[in-house]
Protein backbone atom coordinates (compact mmCIF):
# COMPACT_ATOMS: atom_id res chain seq x y z
CA UNK A 1 0.00 0.00 0.00
CA UNK A 2 1.28 3.22 -1.14
CA UNK A 3 2.12 6.08 1.68
CA UNK A 4 -0.67 8.53 0.19
CA UNK A 5 -3.06 5.77 0.53
CA UNK A 6 -1.69 4.85 3.77
CA UNK A 7 -2.06 8.30 4.73
CA UNK A 8 -6.00 8.86 4.20
CA UNK A 9 -6.71 5.73 5.77
CA UNK A 10 -4.70 7.19 8.56
CA UNK A 11 -7.10 10.20 7.92
CA UNK A 12 -10.16 8.12 7.74
CA UNK A 13 -9.60 6.05 10.63
CA UNK A 14 -8.72 8.99 12.91
CA UNK A 15 -12.17 10.55 12.05
CA UNK A 16 -13.30 8.92 14.96
CA UNK A 17 -10.81 10.11 17.41
CA UNK A 18 -10.86 13.20 16.10
CA UNK A 19 -14.75 13.23 16.74
CA UNK A 20 -14.66 12.17 20.39
CA UNK A 21 -11.66 14.68 20.76
CA UNK A 22 -13.97 17.60 19.55
CA UNK A 23 -16.56 16.69 22.26
CA UNK A 24 -14.20 16.25 24.59
CA UNK A 25 -12.90 19.99 24.41
CA UNK A 26 -16.17 20.95 24.15
CA UNK A 27 -17.03 19.56 27.83
CA UNK A 28 -13.57 20.81 29.09
CA UNK A 29 -14.26 23.83 31.28
CA UNK A 30 -10.61 25.13 31.25
CA UNK A 31 -8.42 24.01 28.52
CA UNK A 32 -4.42 23.21 29.19
CA UNK A 33 -2.10 22.10 27.00
CA UNK A 34 -1.31 19.09 28.98
CA UNK A 35 -5.61 18.03 29.31
CA UNK A 36 -4.66 17.89 24.97
CA UNK A 37 -1.74 15.46 25.13
CA UNK A 38 -3.02 13.09 27.60
CA UNK A 39 -6.19 12.93 25.25
CA UNK A 40 -4.29 12.70 21.79
CA UNK A 41 -1.75 10.07 23.49
CA UNK A 42 -4.84 8.10 24.55
CA UNK A 43 -6.00 7.95 21.08
CA UNK A 44 -2.67 8.10 18.96
CA UNK A 45 -1.96 4.87 21.08
CA UNK A 46 -4.55 3.06 20.65
CA UNK A 47 -4.88 3.99 17.24
CA UNK A 48 -1.43 3.22 16.41
CA UNK A 49 -1.54 -0.39 18.39
CA UNK A 50 -4.83 -1.87 17.18
CA UNK A 51 -3.70 -2.17 13.26
CA UNK A 52 -0.91 -4.21 14.56
CA UNK A 53 -3.25 -6.60 16.43
CA UNK A 54 -5.42 -6.76 13.54
CA UNK A 55 -2.68 -7.49 10.88
CA UNK A 56 -0.74 -10.22 13.55
CA UNK A 57 -4.51 -12.01 13.61
CA UNK A 58 -4.22 -11.83 9.85
CA UNK A 59 -1.32 -13.01 8.96
CA UNK A 60 -2.89 -16.47 10.43
CA UNK A 61 -5.19 -16.14 7.77
CA UNK A 62 -2.89 -14.49 4.38
CA UNK A 63 -2.29 -17.85 2.43
CA UNK A 64 -5.68 -19.35 2.74
CA UNK A 65 -7.25 -16.05 1.59
CA UNK A 66 -5.39 -14.26 -1.19
CA UNK A 67 -7.17 -15.01 -3.87
CA UNK A 68 -10.19 -12.81 -2.60
CA UNK A 69 -8.32 -10.48 -0.13
CA UNK A 70 -9.62 -7.79 -2.13
CA UNK A 71 -12.85 -8.09 -1.49
CA UNK A 72 -12.01 -8.42 1.91
CA UNK A 73 -10.49 -5.19 2.55
CA UNK A 74 -13.29 -3.49 0.28
CA UNK A 75 -16.02 -5.35 2.64
CA UNK A 76 -14.14 -4.45 5.93
CA UNK A 77 -13.20 -0.88 4.90
CA UNK A 78 -16.82 -0.04 3.14
CA UNK A 79 -18.26 -1.78 6.16
CA UNK A 80 -16.56 0.76 8.58
CA UNK A 81 -17.39 3.65 6.37
CA UNK A 82 -20.29 2.86 6.48
CA UNK A 83 -20.94 2.38 10.06
CA UNK A 84 -19.30 5.31 10.86
CA UNK A 85 -21.50 7.64 8.40
CA UNK A 86 -24.69 5.86 10.04
CA UNK A 87 -23.68 6.31 13.24
CA UNK A 88 -23.04 9.86 12.78
CA UNK A 89 -26.37 10.03 11.64
CA UNK A 90 -28.29 8.69 14.71
CA UNK A 91 -29.14 10.94 17.30
CA UNK A 92 -26.83 11.17 20.17
CA UNK A 93 -28.60 8.71 23.14
CA UNK A 94 -26.05 9.33 25.60
CA UNK A 95 -25.55 11.85 28.02
CA UNK A 96 -22.97 13.95 26.94
CA UNK A 97 -21.93 15.23 30.68
CA UNK A 98 -18.79 13.00 31.16
CA UNK A 99 -15.47 13.60 32.43
CA UNK A 100 -13.11 13.08 29.38
CA UNK A 101 -9.64 13.30 31.24
CA UNK A 102 -10.86 10.27 33.34
CA UNK A 103 -8.29 7.22 32.37
CA UNK A 104 -11.16 4.92 32.31
CA UNK A 105 -13.28 7.15 30.09
CA UNK A 106 -10.44 8.07 28.18
CA UNK A 107 -9.32 4.46 27.63
CA UNK A 108 -12.98 3.32 26.98
CA UNK A 109 -13.37 6.02 24.56
CA UNK A 110 -9.93 5.02 22.50
CA UNK A 111 -10.37 1.43 22.40
CA UNK A 112 -13.97 2.41 20.86
CA UNK A 113 -12.80 4.62 18.11
CA UNK A 114 -9.89 1.87 17.08
CA UNK A 115 -11.53 -0.73 16.55
CA UNK A 116 -11.97 -0.03 12.93
CA UNK A 117 -7.99 0.09 12.90
CA UNK A 118 -8.12 -3.27 14.15
CA UNK A 119 -10.26 -4.55 11.25
CA UNK A 120 -7.61 -2.07 8.86
CA UNK A 121 -5.27 -3.91 10.65
CA UNK A 122 -6.51 -7.25 9.04
CA UNK A 123 -7.28 -5.64 5.54
CA UNK A 124 -3.19 -4.38 5.67
CA UNK A 125 -2.13 -8.46 6.77
CA UNK A 126 -4.02 -9.79 3.29
CA UNK A 127 -2.70 -7.38 1.15
CA UNK A 128 0.31 -7.71 2.37
CA UNK A 129 0.97 -3.91 3.39
CA UNK A 130 3.59 -2.21 5.38
CA UNK A 131 2.30 -2.75 8.62
CA UNK A 132 5.28 -0.06 10.54
CA UNK A 133 4.15 2.07 7.94
CA UNK A 134 0.69 2.35 8.80
CA UNK A 135 1.28 1.94 12.46
CA UNK A 136 3.32 5.13 12.97
CA UNK A 137 1.11 6.99 10.39
CA UNK A 138 -2.49 5.90 12.13
CA UNK A 139 -0.95 7.27 15.86
CA UNK A 140 0.76 10.50 14.77
CA UNK A 141 -2.22 11.38 12.19
CA UNK A 142 -4.44 10.51 15.11
CA UNK A 143 -2.61 12.10 17.78
CA UNK A 144 -2.35 15.25 16.06
CA UNK A 145 -6.21 15.82 14.84
CA UNK A 146 -7.15 14.86 18.17
CA UNK A 147 -4.64 17.64 20.07
CA UNK A 148 -6.01 20.08 17.54
CA UNK A 149 -9.48 18.54 17.54
CA UNK A 150 -9.62 19.37 21.58
CA UNK A 151 -8.89 22.99 21.35
CA UNK A 152 -11.46 22.92 17.95
CA UNK A 153 -13.84 21.43 20.46
CA UNK A 154 -13.17 23.51 23.14
CA UNK A 155 -13.74 26.71 20.81
CA UNK A 156 -16.63 25.72 18.52
CA UNK A 157 -18.31 22.95 20.46
CA UNK A 158 -19.75 19.43 18.69
CA UNK A 159 -21.03 21.56 15.49
CA UNK A 160 -18.47 20.11 13.59
CA UNK A 161 -18.88 16.00 15.68
CA UNK A 162 -21.04 14.68 12.65
CA UNK A 163 -19.27 16.39 9.41
CA UNK A 164 -16.50 14.53 10.51
CA UNK A 165 -17.75 11.19 11.37
CA UNK A 166 -19.23 11.24 7.58
CA UNK A 167 -15.89 12.56 5.46
CA UNK A 168 -13.69 9.63 7.47
CA UNK A 169 -16.28 6.97 6.33
CA UNK A 170 -16.44 8.21 3.12
CA UNK A 171 -13.06 8.08 2.75
CA UNK A 172 -12.54 4.78 3.78
CA UNK A 173 -15.12 3.60 1.52
CA UNK A 174 -13.44 5.53 -1.22
CA UNK A 175 -10.38 3.76 -0.62
CA UNK A 176 -11.98 0.48 -0.24
CA UNK A 177 -13.15 1.02 -3.71
CA UNK A 178 -9.81 1.63 -5.01
CA UNK A 179 -8.26 -1.67 -3.56
CA UNK A 180 -10.97 -3.55 -5.16
CA UNK A 181 -10.52 -1.71 -8.54
CA UNK A 182 -6.93 -2.38 -8.35
CA UNK A 183 -7.10 -5.59 -8.16
CA UNK A 184 -9.88 -6.52 -11.01
CA UNK A 185 -7.33 -4.76 -13.36
CA UNK A 186 -8.76 -0.88 -13.15
CA UNK A 187 -5.95 1.91 -13.13
CA UNK A 188 -6.91 4.94 -11.37
CA UNK A 189 -3.97 6.63 -12.24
Amino acid sequence: MEILTTTFLSLGLAADAFAVSLTSGFSIKHIKLNKALKIALFFGCFQAIMPFIGWSAGLTFRDFISSFDHWIAFGLLSYIGGKMIYESMEEEKEDKKFNPLDSYTLTTLAIATSIDALAAGIGLSVLKGSILLACTLIGFITFGLCFIGVFIGHRFGDILNQKIEIVGGVVLILIGTKILLEHLGFSLV
